[in-house]
């Protein structure tokens, strides 16, 4: 199944590259149907791997059979700082999906991305939780300032 989930979003993320808009308007069923798999499927991966926090919003369209359109939305850093500050704490899919989500927009480079990512894993933190989701909070929003400061600027 995950593998199946990996193709579809895969390919929508080729149409969403491909799309001058930052845009693509699918049906469900006709990409279900392209993937020999049930329509909820594809509405699994669109609600997993299509997300705010991933970059992405999914509009369903009225009419036409179940017509989405799937944005890819505009990254900028200030986006970025703001939802990691919205709650003092912060699991770590988020976590990971915020760095991911930078280094894809080129405010982080895969190297500061995965270093971030490392320094924010349960096993690297070794503390129960709650505390341990509010210290990936501080840690983040810590990162963050000082990677997306500008040069010189300390």
């Amino acid at each position: 199944m995950a593998r199946l989930s990996d193709e579809i979003e895969h390919y929508l993320r080729q149409l969403l590259e491909r799309s001058p808009h930052g845009y693509v308007d699918i049906q469900r069923s006709a990409l279900a149907q392209r993937f020999d798999c049930v329509p909820s499927q594809i509405t699994y991966v669109l609600m997993t791997r299509f997300s705010v926090d991933r970059g992405y919003l999914v509009e369903a369209r009225r009419g036409g059979g179940g017509g989405i359109r799937v944005l890819q939305l505009q990254t900028h850093w200030q986006d970025l700082y703001q939802a990691a500050a919205l709650s003092e704490a912060i699991d770590q899919d988020r976590a990971l999906q915020l760095l991911k989500r930078a280094e894809e927009a080129g405010l982080l480079t895969s190297r500061e991305a995965s270093l971030a990512a490392v320094a924010l894993r349960r096993e690297v933190l070794g503390i129960e939780l709650p505390e341990r989701d509010a210290l990936r909070g501080r840690l983040l929003r810590a990162m963050l300032t000082t990677i997306l400061r500008p040069e010189g600027a300390l």
